[in-house]
């Protein structure tokens, strides 16, 4: 199966209507596509889920779900933004929004002594630097100690079904302030990937960093991976698409370094659950 579980359209910072992505994923082959929006915060933003059009997308999700269900799987998850004291519980969005699953994340940093955030996505590496030495005093293993403790809270606080690009805190980093090989870097990796293999969550394997030029390979790369090869957690390959073209972009990369992993199957929704597809390495793109 061709499949990409994490799509934006513009009902959070995409570029289109769902159907779009759809006509698009259908033209290139894809057998399922799942969007997920951005989700709400309780503060103005350019990248959220706006709570007014809750109703309208529950609707419309049903029924491009309809309409298209002889051509693709499609399926309604969101993007949960996590932010300590600030973002709502996941399972109540989960069933207000009557979504299929969930993806976690963390783009905004809050550090415990202030309620000011560190934007640690975007294209602009300057606003990365800006909040690192405002917030943290120009401190990088403080600052990304904090990032991972809280994709660890959230990973034992939450429930959610995959975590998503879990280690971007590299993407504006590009071995400017720490080197991933760094044992203190490692040891935050490696507990993160503890957590995840306790609580059965997926890893997916986010390309969009390669195609949009921000990373020489994937959130995560090849060495960890490895790692994930050896703990057994399951994982996907996901583009993160904000524009219908992106739906397969660097997908190739993706899938290569899972093989140079040694990771020979994906998983993917099925409707009901998650089940396991072999690779076999033979996929077009």
């Amino acid at each position: 199966m061709l499949t990409n579980h994490h799509t934006h359209s513009l009902y959070s910072d995409g570029s289109s209507q769902p159907e779009e992505y759809i006509i698009e994923a259908i033209a290139k082959g894809f057998n399922l596509i799942g969007f997920t929006e951005h989700s709400p915060l309780p503060f103005e933003n350019p990248f959220s889920f706006r709570k007014v059009n809750k109703d309208d997308y529950i609707t419309l999700m049903q029924n491009v779900k309809q309409k298209y269900n002889q051509q693709i799987y499609v399926y309604s998850g969101m993007e949960m933004d996590y932010i300590p004291g600030m973002s709502e519980n996941f399972s109540k969005t989960k069933t207000e929004y009557k979504l299929d699953y969930l993806i976690g994340s963390v783009h905004l940093v809050r550090p415990d002594s202030t309620d000011e955030l560190w934007f640690t996505d975007g294209p602009e590496y300057r606003t990365y630097d800006e909040g690192l030495n405002r917030l943290f005093g120009g401190d990088i293993k403080m600052a990304v100690t904090t990032y991972y403790n809280q994709l660890n809270e959230m990973i034992e606080s939450q429930h959610f079904d995959i975590i998503g690009h879990f280690d971007k805190i590299k993407m504006h980093n590009r071995d400017r302030f720490f080197k991933e090989d760094e044992s203190w870097y490692q040891a935050l990796v490696s507990e993160t990937l503890d957590l995840l293999q306790d609580r059965d969550i997926i890893i997916e394997v986010n390309t969009r960093g390669i195609y949009k030029q921000r990373s020489e390979t994937t959130y995560p790369g090849l060495d960890i991976l490895k790692q994930i090869k050896k703990l057994r957690i399951p994982v996907m390959v996901n583009s993160d698409a904000h524009k219908p073209d992106e739906i397969d972009m660097a997908f190739e990369q993706g899938f290569s370094l899972l093989q140079e992993a040694g990771i020979n199957e994906v998983v993917y929704y099925n409707g009901s659950g998650w089940a396991f597809e072999s690779i076999g390495y033979n996929v077009n793109f």
